[in-house]
């Protein structure tokens, strides 16, 4: 653990034991090696485990790194059919930790980190996994906003044109080289953006196995993690993030199913994948699916820069593992230009 990521855990704990319903007797603090944004960390005390998410340490870019909007929305899912976990307290930017956190419920499962899934059962447990995520999304796009409180969760008007102004921004912002694929693909989009259809959702921006727990004996979903780039936005954001993973190369760091015979392992191919999310959704299809994809490939380059950037200087949660990112947005902004390409051939 880098210094300052560190936690003071004599200046955290009665914190703690004030402001979290039941706390007492923090044993230990124990970051997690996972993720690259927020640090999060695993609490064990007499009372239990508990799961700490703060903002990074360091300058930090705008608009980025709202723990506080991640503690508002899991909140209020926690009286839909999404899966969170129960959320306990929110601390102010003037914490003991000099930065804003929340704490949440440890949830018990599993979270499975290779999209082939080799540890569990077999091709019906497959299967069935795959089948909780689409029935999870489905119902995470159906939620009733109003209801929820979230109608002021997002700004109005046309979701992936302003996105796509708050990406090209951000990764304008921690660009440290010339990337002629991410350039070549920030001008496509730019000039292929859809208009308004007038479709919105909560989206959860990050939607992947891996932000998942799952239940330790059965293939359901207990709990859908990392809120941090949640908003209301276009439902078509979630699903065709989650299928441009899938083609990211199994060999790759970032663990995409491209390459795999998805059918000997018993996983659903991309079409029959949103297929079904369109039948949970009741509607007919998915056009301009080409724009989507490549919008995802954006997006997560985009991310990647900045999670490089703050490696470059010095602020990144997990800083060995952040330094590789760079080599990450030119793969991502060349598997998109490559599908621009190809359906321009077809």
């Amino acid at each position: 653990m880098s210094d300052a990521n560190t936690l003071d855990a004599a200046a955290l704990a009665p914190y703690l034991e004030t402001h979290v319903p039941g706390f007492s007797g923090l044993e230990r603090i124990e970051k997690f090696n996972s993720g690259q944004s927020n640090p999060t960390y695993l609490l064990t005390a007499r009372s239990g485990r508990y799961v700490l998410r703060a903002k990074p340490p360091g300058q930090l870019l705008k608009s980025a790194h709202q723990v506080d909007r991640e503690f508002r929305v899991m909140k209020a899912l926690a009286v839909t059919e999404v899966p969170v976990p129960p959320v306990l307290h929110l601390s102010q930017e003037d914490s003991p930790i000099g930065r804003m956190f929340y704490v949440m419920a440890f949830v018990e499962g599993r979270i499975f980190w290779d999209p082939t899934l080799p540890e569990v059962s077999g091709n019906d447990e497959r299967a069935a996994i795959y089948d909780a995520m689409n029935a999870t999304l489905a119902a995470l796009h159906n939620v009733d906003l109003e209801a929820a409180g979230l109608t002021d969760y997002g700004k109005p008007g046309n979701y992936f044109e302003r996105q796509f102004g708050r990406w090209t921004s951000q990764y304008r912002a921690s660009e440290t080289g010339v990337v002629a694929d991410m350039d070549r693909l920030i001008a496509w989009l730019e000039s292929h953006l859809p208009p308004d259809d007038g479709l919105v959702s909560l989206v959860h921006g990050d939607y992947r196995l891996d932000n998942m727990i799952f239940a330790p004996e059965q293939p359901a979903v207990v709990a859908v993690l990392d809120w941090e780039l949640s908003t209301l936005g276009h439902p078509y954001a979630d699903i065709s993030y989650q299928c441009m993973q899938w083609r990211l190369p199994y060999a790759s760091g970032f663990r995409g199913l491209g390459g795999v015979d998805r059918a000997t392992l018993g996983l659903p191919t991309e079409e029959a994948y949103v297929r079904r999310y369109c039948e949970r959704r009741n509607i007919d299809g998915i056009d301009n699916w080409t724009f989507y994809l490549s919008f995802s490939f954006f997006r997560l380059a985009a991310i990647c820069q900045g999670v490089y950037k703050r490696a470059l200087d010095g602020n990144a949660s997990n800083p060995e593992k952040a330094k590789t990112y760079g080599e990450a947005v030119k793969l991502l902004a060349a598997l998109a230009v490559r599908l621009i390409e190809e359906d321009k051939k077809a």
